[in-house]
């Protein structure tokens, strides 16, 4: 697949690998229903996650804590109705895998109503043995390490991770263990892109940058930022692509992928040092 071209194939856990090992960067978006899928799909995006951050965008909620996974598995479905190439990822919601038996249940529900072909969930050391079991009964999973938005009232707020070497030392460690356990993917959110391109090196699973640097092997941004639709101010880390765009917003996201596919996007003004 070359900038923008739509593939003729779906993608698969296996392509994401390739991708990765020929040094191809994949481009991930958000979305929601299946206009927005269907749209994207045509645009050449790879990967679809449906997020967490439906509740804040969609539902108008001040964060991702609230959302549940029937909000998840019925926002699901209408994506997975819209499309068939592209790899839909469903987010576990905060506290829907807070045990082992409620992660797998609810892990089984994002797949068999909502017809993901894989889920992410938030953590680290935390969520190795979830992670474990989730891969052992053959659940592909995304891990989702640095800012982690369910766990933003711990945190104290949405800022950056691993800027000092004690953090960025824990988020490699997490990172290994988390891969061993059997995690397909790895989201890194707000981290220095030092630490986005030294991470993406000593993995074998390809890694997704929000806010994470170039160095990734591939970006995602929430839709509604990237087309300028979010109330508000849009994050550092993300882009309007509607600037100038003349074909509106499937224009928009043919911009995005070809921007992540050439390495223009991120570029420094939306990276962390």
């Amino acid at each position: 697949m070359y900038l923008g071209e739509p593939r003729t194939r779906p993608v698969t856990v296996s392509t994401l690998r390739k991708m990765k090992a020929s040094g191809e960067k994949i481009a991930m978006l958000t979305a929601y229903d299946a206009s927005f899928a269907a749209m994207m799909e045509r645009a050449g995006v790879d990967v679809i996650l449906v997020g967490d951050s439906l509740g804040m965008v969609v539902q108008g909620r001040e964060s991702t804590v609230p959302v549940t996974v029937d909000d998840i598995a019925y926002h699901t479905s209408l994506v997975t109705r819209g499309c068939r190439l592209p790899l839909v990822i469903a987010d576990m919601p905060f506290m829907s895998y807070a045990t082992v038996d409620s992660a797998l249940a609810n892990a089984g529900r994002l797949m068999q109503e909502g017809g993901a072909q894989m889920i992410k969930l938030e953590g680290g050391q935390n969520v190795v043995e979830i992670v474990r079991l989730l891969s052992a009964n053959g659940v592909p999973v995304c891990a989702h390490l640095g800012l982690q938005p369910q766990s933003v009232h711990k945190l104290g707020g949405y800022k950056v991770q691993g800027r000092d070497e004690a953090t960025a030392q824990r988020l490699l460690d997490d990172a290994l263990v988390l891969q061993e356990a059997g995690a397909d993917l790895l989201v890194l959110e707000c981290v220095p892109a030092e630490l986005g391109a030294k991470l993406t090196a000593e993995l074998a699973i390809p890694t997704i940058g929000i806010g994470a640097g170039l160095g990734c092997d591939g970006q995602v941004l929430v839709c509604y930022d990237m087309l300028d639709l979010t109330a508000g101010m849009r994050p550092k880390f993300s882009k309007n692509f509607m600037i100038g765009q003349e074909r509106g917003v499937h224009g928009a996201l043919e911009a995005y992928v070809r921007a992540v596919k050439d390495g223009s996007f991120p570029a420094a003004e939306h990276t962390f040092t």
